[in-house]
């Protein structure tokens, strides 16, 4: 078994010290970001995600005199790679928070070794709604979108719009299951009808045989329950088929703008999606993506922005509470709201989601879009208590 690793520390910045920095272990601030850095999610996370966090280091800045080290690594999309990184970061390299962990069945994985050895655990890559349901733990925190979010956004607003019928091409493991079971809830919920599903390999580059039987369903929606490299390619043959020009209709449940942009707007034009951030939203938005942008050379996807926006609340968390104790970093997270460039005062449940709003965007046509990166026009904006799941449905044993 191969694993890659990479470090970026930050020197250690010194303010008068005091009993509180007495209180956070070996005078280190340690964050693994955890993530797909080689396959097809590394577009939308991969070091992407490990500058976000820095940058969200950088910004919080000085915590006492410690040190704050970003470290990170490829889990290749396998909850035994990174079960296997995450122990020995906790149990030989003192990490005290994991960032990032899209692959849903990674981060379930991930969640239930945090949640054993009490570290913080800051998810903006995984999707599962089950993480902060029946999986839920004290130390987990879900900041950017899951499953129940999308299916709400993209699957009510297509199903009123007159999409009824409804057949599902599903990424075969835990992120598509979760996104189909949710999704499915809500088309039948707006008053549509699911006619059939099919799975496919995570990572597999043909999906004529799987598009061949949604064609075949005569749905009216096509839903994508996949992501990043299956979602591009997915999108692509169904083009060659001549899905959408035979009249059914394609539905990206989670699509990012590095996806639209990997597409072209001449294939992704009139998609529907949903997404909790977009970096020409506002002054706020532009001006950190502009920061990220002349770093990385792309936009920030909604994922990256999430993976900011944990570490920044929780090194925001350990210089309020004066320690780097997870016990008492997890209560000074949820009782303090989340605010960034993109989020204002968005409060966190108890089962670990954050409230945050949700946006229904359409991809522009090629003569709409005023160049590169231009690629969204808002639909509808979703109210945080409309995106989340309520909070009694879930099964998460926290509440109360």
């Amino acid at each position: 078994m191969k694993l890659k690793y990479g470090l970026a520390g930050f020197a250690g910045m010194v303010l008068a010290a005091g009993a509180a920095n007495a209180q956070i272990s070996d005078n280190v601030i340690k964050i693994g970001v955890l993530n797909d850095q080689s396959g097809l999610y590394a577009d939308i996370t991969g070091q992407g995600s490990v500058l976000a966090a820095r940058m969200a280091a950088e910004d919080v800045g000085k915590i006492g005199n410690t040190t704050v080290e970003i470290v990170f690594a490829d889990h290749q999309n396998k909850p035994d790679v990174g079960s296997t990184v995450v122990r020995q970061w906790i149990d030989q390299d003192k990490v005290d928070a994991i960032a990032d962990v899209p692959t849903s069945s990674v981060a379930l994985a991930v969640q239930q070794i945090t949640k054993e050895k009490k570290r913080l655990f800051l998810m903006s890559g995984p999707a599962s709604s089950d993480l902060t349901g029946k999986a839920c733990s004290p130390y987990g925190f879900h900041f950017a979108y899951d499953t129940y979010m999308l299916a709400i956004g993209t699957g009510t607003a297509l199903t009123k719009s007159g999409g009824d019928t409804w057949f599902f091409l599903t990424a075969d493991y835990a992120f598509g299951h979760a996104l189909e079971r949710d999704a499915g809830e809500a088309v039948k919920a707006a008053g549509g009808k699911v006619v059939g599903a099919v799975r496919h390999p995570l990572n597999t580059s043909d999906f004529s045989s799987f598009l061949l039987q949604a064609q075949n369903s005569k749905a009216k929606i096509i839903g994508l329950a996949n992501a990043g490299g299956d979602t591009i390619n997915s999108i692509k043959q169904a083009a060659e088929f001549g899905i959408v020009a035979g009249g059914q209709r394609l539905a990206g449940l989670l699509v990012f703008v590095t996806d639209v942009h990997a597409l072209g707007l001449k294939t992704a034009q009139g998609l529907v999606v949903t997404e909790s951030f977009y970096w020409d939203m506002n002054d706020e938005t532009r001006k950190f993506s502009k920061r990220f942008f002349d770093k990385h050379g792309k936009q920030p996807s909604m994922v990256q922005a999430g993976v900011y926006s944990g570490v920044a609340h929780y090194l925001k968390a350990v210089k309020a509470a004066g320690t780097d104790d997870p016990d008492k970093v997890a209560a000074e997270m949820r009782k303090t709201p989340v605010n960034d460039f993109f989020t204002k005062n968005a409060a966190i449940r108890a089962d670990g989601r954050i409230m945050r709003d949700a946006y229904l965007w359409q991809v522009k046509a090629p003569a709409e879009s005023k160049g590169a990166w231009d690629y969204y026009k808002l639909v509808a904006t979703i109210p945080a208590e409309q995106a989340a799941r309520p909070l009694k449905d879930g099964g998460c044993d926290l509440v109360k």
